[in-house]
């Protein structure tokens, strides 16, 4: 849509009585409109896709700071101009240049009692903000009235994307993933190839941190629509927010295309998500002979394919395997909820406990040392088993602690030795899964680290919880923060 003519447009300045001369350097401008008390606070929400609401542009968008819808242009035929003419709607912003207008007059207005909303469009943190974020324990107030604390806010469940919120809500609690996005400029210049997108995804997630951590915020939840919009088209549609999906899957793939866009490469520094997440492992694998007693006794068990191997391996998280549920009712003729502890799932990685793998005709057994514990641990309790006809899930309790859980008891004695004691971690997400397989929902557990106080997360829904109550749920993936002393 055209903006107007030019030439139209310097008459209407000289003749326009709100501009006054070009003030000096050291005067400020301060242009005042009269219809700024029709502002509604209220309505304003910058969390949906910057669209015309009526021709469906991104270029260009104007957001209506009266009734909070969005239009196009501002110039004399376009939608915005239409609008402000037709509903008597007189101030909008930009929403890319977040410079304010008052239409139809179409002068641009300059006045400090503006910058709130400046804010909660585009939040700013210094670096003097993010490290007080370890220390604030003020709640903020929200424009309704109500309290939240920032960086503990719902997530709006647009309708099948919990399974993408518990993720978000999670990582957002990781700090360093948290301080490099809450600073735009720390991932600003990366230039990626002509031509790729991959990159609006870092853009879109580093909006979404700054939303969930603003301390001026209108309201006390965010939606994750733009985030969740980039994530369906960069994922080829393979994650959807009409459709459940496993988080695990999704925390895979949103991690690996974050560390991608990010021009990371195999190194272990070469990206935010690298440095916090990636540890190694070495993986011992053998052969084993055929069942059958026929071909065991052909085979050669000395020969180079029945040596042990040897691999390294990256990874950024580990899968924990449950133990099989029990067949049979105890002797009260009731089921009884199996336990496990924490500790026993973890000797699979203690480098001499065995595990059998099967393909369709050749059997391993395979063994995990890990050679490197990373800054953040995620670990996945593998709880959907999937067979022919559907899919199973294991209702055993993992009973972990919530703190001082030291990982270093299933490292081998030399690897420990290199990290002299530090091996302690403390719990500070936690997702669970509630009800079956197919129709179930995710909910997550978060630690607000200055108040040492759990929040139990759904969706919208925000309530503190007591930690003892967190060990008694079905938990599914968990992310550890090695502890600093």
């Amino acid at each position: 849509m055209s903006e107007g003519p030019k030439k139209k447009r310097k008459i209407d300045e000289e003749n326009s009585s709100e501009v006054s001369e070009p003030p000096s350097k050291n005067t400020k401008i301060q242009i005042q409109c009269p219809y700024l008390d029709t502002i509604n606070r209220h309505v304003l929400d910058f969390d949906f896709e910057k669209l015309c609401s009526v021709s469906l542009t991104r270029i260009n968008v104007y957001a209506c700071l009266v009734c909070g819808k969005y239009f196009q242009g501002r110039g004399t035929n376009t939608h915005a101009y239409t609008h402000s003419v037709a509903d008597g709607h007189h101030v909008f912003l930009n929403l890319n240049t977040l410079k304010f207008y008052c239409l139809p007059d179409n002068y641009e207005v300059i006045d400090s009692s503006l910058n709130d909303i400046k804010y909660v469009l585009n939040p700013i943190f210094t670096m003097e903000q993010i490290k007080q974020l370890d220390y604030n324990t003020k709640m903020s107030r929200a424009i309704d009235g109500s309290m939240y604390m920032p960086g503990i806010v719902g997530l709006n469940n647009i309708k099948a994307n919990d399974y993408c919120n518990v993720i978000l809500q999670c990582l957002a609690q990781v700090r360093p993933l948290r301080n490099y996005f809450l600073r735009e400029e720390n991932y600003a210049n990366i230039k990626r190839p002509p031509g790729d997108s991959s990159f609006l995804l870092v853009q879109r997630f580093g909006e979404l941190l700054r939303k969930l951590w603003n301390p001026r915020a209108f309201k006390a939840h965010v939606s994750p629509h733009e985030m969740l919009q980039a994530v369906v088209l960069w994922s080829k549609k393979r994650f959807q927010f009409i459709k459940q999906s496993d988080p695990i899957d999704f925390m895979s793939w949103f991690l690996n295309s974050l560390h991608m866009a990010l021009n990371g490469t195999k190194k272990p520094d070469s990206s935010i998500i690298y440095k916090s997440f990636l540890g190694h492992m070495r993986i011992y694998t053998r052969k084993l002979p055929p069942p059958d007693a026929d071909d065991a006794a052909k085979v050669d068990l000395n020969s180079e394919e029945y040596n042990e191997m040897i691999t390294e391996s990256p990874f950024l998280y580990l899968t924990c395997d449950l133990p099989p549920t029990p067949l049979f009712t105890d002797e009260f003729r009731e089921n009884i909820i199996p336990q496990v502890n924490l500790y026993q799932l973890l000797s699979k990685f203690n480098g001499q406990t065995s595990k059998e793998y099967k393909t369709y005709k050749e059997n391993f057994l395979k063994r995990f040392e890990i050679t490197q514990l990373p800054p953040y641990l995620i670990l996945y309790i593998k709880r959907f088993t999937k067979n022919t006809f559907f899919v199973e899930k294991n209702p055993t309790v993992v009973n972990f602690p919530v703190k001082n859980v030291d990982f270093g008891d299933i490292l081998t004695p030399e690897v420990k030795a290199k990290y002299k004691g530090k091996t302690t971690y403390e719990l500070v997400g936690n997702i669970l899964h509630d009800g079956t397989p197919e129709k179930g929902t995710y909910r997550a557990h978060v630690l607000h680290k200055p108040t040492q106080q759990w929040y139990e997360m759904q969706d919208l829904h925000v309530t503190s919880i007591l930690p003892q109550m967190i060990t008694l749920t079905e938990a599914y993936i968990q992310i550890y923060e090695l502890k600093d002393d």
